[in-house]
């Protein structure tokens, strides 16, 4: 079997890759795979390792796919046209998801994929070992910023208690994914952060390559910068325009409790959750600013009450 993530992964993207890989490997011969690298700060998970960037051209049984909304989102190891009759499995809980699996597993109410991940343990029959547990728990502390989101519910709450009895220890993983941040990425948040952009209700900042260069920050990644923008009160959505090596420009985008920013990033060939979305569009820097800002002002102005999701409002 061949498993594929989205590019740019974070916790529960990697975690539930690994989680997979944990519950299927028994008896079978599986490749973990992600077009980008794993963030420093997960490269600890048991069987990070593993994880390739280019799989091998050979006829699978099955390819499944993780946290994806899209198949764009799943870059170059996701080769449709070698597969053939192979069936596709997409499993996800983005509310933007495209259905595009031979066999779909969308599930909008789940905190993270990891939980899903976990349904399929008990689906399955299967125990949740010890190192299925440390990767899922770190998918779900990822995605409900250690359990402070709105959709975070008892079943949520029971799911991460059931992880922490087969072995997980919350506080370091707590520890390790969300405040982790190396010197070079404090480096370029300090870069980035002293070019802040405020227009209305729309706070942004820029990641160039020679930002990065300059801070000795890797070529993609940047420590979540997003998700802390958004807690300026000043802001109702936040956005990070970061210029990837190829001259593509990556955006993540955050919304505050009763704004909706996943029909944008839809719109312009991405995907996510009503608060926590993304995509990425052709450059230069500049072009892309001028297309999407007035998006984002937009959708700043659509406020609580007028007609905005307030569903599953998760950093993504």
């Amino acid at each position: 079997m061949l498993i594929v993530t989205h590019v740019a992964p974070d916790g529960d993207a990697i975690g539930s890759l690994l989680g997979v890989g944990w519950l299927l490997r028994s008896g079978r011969t599986l490749t973990l795979a992600c077009a980008d690298s794993v963030p420093v700060q997960l490269r600890s998970l048991p069987g990070a390792g593993e994880i390739v960037a280019d799989p091998p051209a050979k006829t699978w049984d099955a390819v499944l796919a993780l946290d994806a909304s899209d198949t764009r989102r799943l870059g170059s190891p996701f080769r449709p046209a070698e597969y053939g009759s192979t069936p596709v499995i997409n499993l996800d809980h983005h509310i933007t998801n495209l259905f595009y699996g031979s066999l779909n597993y969308v599930d909008p109410s789940a905190a993270a994929t990891a939980q899903i991940v976990v349904a399929l343990h008990d689906a399955m029959g299967a125990p949740i070992t010890r190192e299925a547990a440390v990767c899922l728990l770190t998918g779900l502390v990822t995605d409900t910023l250690s359990f402070r989101t709105s959709n975070v519910t008892p079943s949520v709450m029971a799911t991460a208690m059931r992880l922490m009895e087969c072995g997980a220890n919350l506080a370091e993983i707590t520890e390790r994914s969300l405040n982790h941040k190396p010197l070079n990425i404090m480096r370029l948040w300090g870069l980035t952060l002293s070019d802040l952009c405020l227009q209305g209700q729309v706070l942004w900042v820029r990641v160039t390559q020679d930002m990065r260069a300059k801070a000795g920050a890797p070529p993609d990644g940047d420590g979540s910068l997003v998700s802390y923008l958004i807690n300026a009160p000043e802001a109702k959505v936040a956005a990070v325009f970061s210029e990837a090596v190829n001259g593509e420009i990556e955006i993540g985008i955050r919304a505050r409790p009763g704004y909706d920013v996943s029909g944008l990033a839809l719109s312009l060939g991405g995907g996510g959750h009503p608060q926590a979305a993304g995509c990425t569009i052709p450059g230069p820097l500049k072009a892309a600013e001028a297309r999407v800002l007035p998006l984002l002002i937009a959708a700043a102005a659509m406020g609580a009450g007028n007609g905005t999701s307030q569903r599953d409002p998760q950093p993504k």
